[in-house]
C-alpha cells in the first residue's frame, strides 16, 4: 500500500476541534514497517503535536530509528510542508535524500527531499568536540 494511503487515512482520526485543519502522516522505517500520525490539538496553544511528530514518536516506540520514506497530506489548496520543528525532527531520523511525498486531499502533490526541506540542516556533526558531546550522562 502506498505511503499516501496510510497518511490519507490517519489524517481522518487527526483530533483538530481549534483549527479544523487535519493532517496525515505515514513514515516507512529501514525495517519497511510504516509507522502513521495525525496532528493533535490542545487549547493551551501550542501544547499539541504535529502529524510528523506522532508519526516519528510510533516509529521510535516500535523500535525503529531510520526513516526512508515520509509522506504528510492534509486538506489545503497546496501540498503543505512540515513546519520547521518537524523538519528537524524528520532530518534527525532520515538522510538529505530521503524521499518526502507532500499532497492534498485533492490530490495535488509535491515531492521532495528531507534535503530540500531542510538545507544547512543541524546534526550530531555540529557538537563534535564540544564540552556537551563529550559530557557523561547522570
Amino acid at each position: 500500500m502506498p505511503l499516501i494511503d496510510d497518511a490519507r487515512k490517519v489524517r481522518e482520526l487527526a483530533y483538530a476541534p481549534y483549527s479544523r485543519f487535519k493532517v496525515g502522516a505515514a513514515i516507512r522505517g529501514r525495517d519497511g514497517v510504516v509507522y502513521v500520525g495525525c496532528n493533535v490539538e490542545n487549547v493551551a496553544y501550542p501544547e499539541g503535536t504535529c502529524a510528523e511528530a506522532g508519526a516519528i514518536a510510533a516509529m521510535v516506540a516500535g523500535g525503529e530509528t531510520e526513516l526512508v520514506e515520509v509522506c504528510v497530506i492534509a486538506d489545503s489548496g497546496s501540498p503543505v510542508p512540515p513546519c520547521g520543528g518537524c523538519r528537524q525532527k524528520l532530518a534527525e531520523f532520515g538522510g538529505p535524500d530521503v524521499p518526502v511525498l507532500l499532497a492534498t486531499t485533492g490530490g495535488l502533490t509535491l515531492s521532495t527531499t528531507i534535503g530540500e526541506l531542510l538545507p544547512g540542516r543541524f546534526d550530531a556533526a555540529h557538537m563534535a568536540g564540544s564540552h556537551v558531546a563529550d559530557a557523561a550522562p547522570g
